[in-house]
């Protein structure tokens, strides 16, 4: 059966972002349909950020407890394994996702199930599970939000080793004995620390020079002695040149350069991310399949006026918040199109611009400890020809920290932008710190003097007086 609808928007892919700017222009009073392969809430929901986190939260409530005095005596012991993965269980509704639907259609959006592919301008085929063919156009535009899939390198013997992607680490039913990781993303650090924490033996395997690349050296250094003191390995400067895995339970083994073998009971490939758009039609309307969608601060793409991407697909910034901002920015911009406006407000800071993915991205890494940042390294803001400082603080300096937990280790950094005297870039790293971030990015955003940020008093005693003490070592 083929069935032939028009709505204003249509919307490939259910996650966040597809999920924020069906939202967005419903609110507006624009028919929208969405539609989507496999569960509505994607990625983030079901074997990313929601999982994820319910996994290492336990973890890093031990640890925290472990530092305070009166308390660490009493959370020396395992975790309640079966516990947390229940919980995770809960926190994933048991991977259905028929409270996301119900939202939807509280909404007014109609969600079509199946594999959704462009097929010319402003028509999208839908072809569902039991083989049901649907025709969507839209009035006004199409919006692409399919996310990424994880990428598993193709070395010698890796298909038959079964490897773990970030699907499988975080919705595992038991936790592996021994657990090697490949890679120094975020990914590798928060399941390093997770699955270590739930009492594997984690060894991490980072063919580059530190955990975290993309954020302020420290970061990663931290995070690394942190977890080597937790009794996991974390190697760099090495790189894996084969796997082998024999049997369907047997353990597996990575053979590194220089032929020296690691077995482990399961290994985890976090080694990157790719656009999920091989097979979604790009090629009828003159886009290149496979690739990441280029797209301007509004979210459109440039040649196509109907044609919209927003979230990891595009990406700018492959992290779920950035995505739903993008569908929020995305959604207003198509609903002032769409009511006849003939310049959208797209410059810096404007209502259908996404000026944060280059300006004030954050980022919070939930690790122990937490790694948080807001906008452009010292490396990035000097690599743009800005005249720039760092200003750096042991963040266990401060009371608040003392008083957090004993033996607090942490440190931050502001990026000064020396011309304009405003903060371009902040870095938290500490127990607690990711807290800390959107105080930064406040700052950031707003562009706020450093004059007039001293009068901005953090409460005593709180971790937050860091800023206090990071303005008084800026001022000398």
């Amino acid at each position: 059966m083929t069935e032939a609808v028009e709505y204003d928007v249509v919307v490939l892919g259910g996650g966040p972002a597809g999920e924020n700017i069906a939202d967005r222009t419903r609110a507006a009073g624009l028919r929208t349909a969405l539609v989507e392969s496999e569960l509505i809430g994607g990625e983030c929901s079901y074997w990313a950020c929601v999982p994820s986190k319910a996994l290492l939260r336990p973890v890093l409530a031990r640890a925290d407890a472990r530092r305070v005095p009166g308390l660490a005596a009493a959370a020396q012991g395992p975790l309640d394994t079966a516990a947390v993965l229940a919980h995770r269980d809960y926190w994933t509704g048991d991977w259905k996702d028929g409270g996301q639907v119900d939202w939807l259609d509280s909404i007014g959006a109609d969600v079509y199930r199946g594999h959704g592919r462009i097929y010319g301008v402003r028509k999208v085929s839908v072809t569902s599970p039991e083989g049901e063919h649907h025709v969507l156009t839209a009035r006004h535009a199409v919006v692409v939000a399919t996310g990424t899939r994880a990428v598993v390198p193709d070395l010698p013997g890796i298909a038959g080793a079964r490897p773990w992607t970030s699907r499988e680490a975080t919705s595992a039913q038991q936790a592996p004995g021994r657990l090697l990781i490949v890679g120094g993303s975020v990914v590798a650090a928060e399941m390093a620390t997770a699955w270590q924490g739930l009492g594997s033996q984690v060894t991490v395997l980072v063919r580059g020079g530190r955990l975290l690349p993309r954020m302020e050296p420290f970061a990663g250094e931290l995070v690394a002695e942190a977890l080597r003191e937790a009794g996991a390995v974390v190697r760099t400067g090495v790189a894996v040149e084969a796997v082998v895995r024999d049997g369907s339970t047997g353990p597996v083994t990575v053979v590194l350069e220089g032929g020296e073998t690691l077995e482990g009971d399961e290994l985890l490939m976090a080694t990157g991310r790719a656009p999920r758009t091989e097979d979604i039609g790009l090629d009828t309307v003159g886009l290149t399949p496979g690739t990441w969608i280029e797209v301007d601060d509004s979210c459109r793409v440039p040649g196509h006026e109907w044609l919209y991407a927003v979230g990891d697909v595009n990406h700018r910034a492959l992290l779920t918040h950035q995505g739903k901002y993008q569908a929020r920015i995305a959604g207003a911009a198509i609903a002032a199109r769409a009511a006849g406006a003939s310049e959208p407000d797209t410059g810096a800071w404007g209502a259908h611009a996404a000026t944060a993915d280059t300006r004030a991205l954050t980022q919070a890494v939930f690790t122990d400890p937490e790694a948080a940042a807001v906008g452009p390294t010292l490396a990035e803001a000097e690599r743009a020809g800005h005249r720039v400082r760092a200003v750096d603080y042991d963040l266990g300096g401060v009371s608040g920290a003392g008083l957090y937990a004993d033996g607090y280790r942490g440190r931050a950094r502001l990026v000064v932008d020396l011309d304009r005297e405003v903060v371009l870039g902040a870095t938290f790293v500490g127990p607690g710190a990711a807290e800390l971030l959107h105080a930064a990015t406040i700052a950031i955003v707003g562009e706020v003097p450093i004059d007039r940020l001293w009068h901005a008093v953090p409460a005593f005693p709180t971790i937050s007086e860091i800023w206090l003490r990071l303005l008084e070592t800026y001022r000398g």
